[in-house]
């Protein structure tokens, strides 16, 4: 009898605590968005399963010596997850669409406006007592409003690395629900009219500016902001490997299994920080919370941007790839086109919205420069 009521004990059953049990419901509620509804599943699938995981009783999964503890150690807290997707985001990306419509770089730019309201935020809430962030921590929740998970990651592994969990968990999070976030504030913004506005046929961009716009734009920011040159020159240096068309097979291993195998570590070490006792606290919530409001101020400026560049510009751009602004990429991109296609079937955005999605790319990277030279006072 004894020997089963040790047995009992041992079990997970009896060791589960209430917040374990919720945070194994929301793990599966996330794998339920992925699998049943197609919401990001190449995030979503690696960070829920990791989630539950991580709240498994008794398994110590994400206690210092378990596997996903290792995963997180390794890749998260050392930078170098974020630096790789970064090149392998990078080897995906055209700039075709930059380049043919550069007026979509300052909607990209407008989407930034997220991070630093944000950043404010957290300052006067902490001011005001109701949390208790320092100025680094605050501008890394502000990254979040980029909605790019790789430079949140990176920035709070260098400013705030107490918090680097709740951040990652929120970057991602938002990235992967972008299709439930950005369409309500899309529809707000704009009318049927303006969502129904069709845009010119991009020009041809040859090869050779394809070549020289990655090498100039690494350039250029690095020697005017090196903190951003470590995100930035991942980035170019996957989209070069992509464009020059001598190194194939580098490029195609970036861009598949490279990637994917990061994707899938990555995943599973940001779910790793879904565990009950690192998630169910006041500081979390908040970044959370703060990381919202960050996302949807970066998708609501871009829209406006848009309609401000509508009103004093000449070519009409459609505001709905306003909010492709946002470094969510492709994500962000397919919303716009999705609700281009809504108010018109034949109304195809896809390639437009690529502009800023882009832009907010290397928006992103950016700030997130400027945020880590302001902090650490460019040492």
């Amino acid at each position: 009898m004894e020997n089963l009521l040790q047995l009992w004990h041992n079990t997970g059953l009896f060791q589960m605590e209430p917040g374990q049990a919720v945070m194994i419901g929301i793990g599966i509620f996330l794998l339920y968005l992925a699998i049943n509804k197609n919401f990001e599943p190449l995030l979503l699938v690696p960070i829920g399963f990791g989630g539950v995981l991580a709240n498994i009783p008794g398994a110590g999964l994400a206690d210092p010596g378990g596997i996903l503890y290792i995963f997180y150690t390794i890749g998260i807290e050392s930078g170098v997850f974020p630096l790789l997707v970064f090149m392998g985001v990078g080897a995906m990306t055209d700039f075709g669409p930059l380049l043919a419509n550069p007026k979509t770089l300052f909607l990209g730019a407008a989407a930034q406006f997220g991070i630093f309201a944000t950043l404010m935020g957290a300052i006067l809430l902490s001011t005001f007592g109701v949390f208790d962030f320092t100025l680094a921590d605050a501008a890394a929740i502000g990254i979040i409003g980029g909605a790019d998970g790789p430079t949140s990651i990176y920035v709070a592994s260098k400013l705030a690395p107490d918090l680097l969990g709740a951040i990652a968990v929120a970057s991602y999070s938002y990235m992967a629900l972008v299709p439930l976030i950005q369409p309500p504030i899309m529809r707000l913004l704009t009318n049927e009219q303006e969502r129904k506005i069709k845009m010119v046929q991009q020009r041809h961009v040859s090869y050779r500016e394809k070549i020289v716009f990655p090498l100039l734009l690494l350039l250029l920011v690095a020697f005017l902001l090196p903190d951003a040159a470590p995100l930035l020159g991942m980035f170019c240096f996957g989209n070069l490997m992509k464009e020059c068309a001598v190194v194939d097979r580098l490029s195609n291993t970036t861009q598949n299994s490279l990637i994917n195998t990061v994707t899938i570590f990555l995943g599973l070490a940001v779910g790793s920080k879904l565990s009950a006792d690192k998630f169910l606290d006041i500081t979390t919530l908040g970044i959370l919370l703060l990381g919202m409001v960050a996302f949807s101020i970066g998708t609501a400026s871009g829209v406006l941007m848009a309609k401000m560049m509508n009103k004093f510009g000449g070519t009409s751009i459609n505001p709905l790839i306003g909010s492709a602004g946002v470094s969510a990429v492709p994500m962000a991109a397919r919303v716009s086109n999705k609700l281009g296609l809504e108010a018109d079937p034949h109304n195809f955005l896809l390639m437009h919205a690529m502009g800023p999605n882009v832009a907010g790319v290397i928006g992103s990277a950016v700030a997130a420069g400027i945020m880590i030279n302001y902090v650490t006072g460019g040492g």
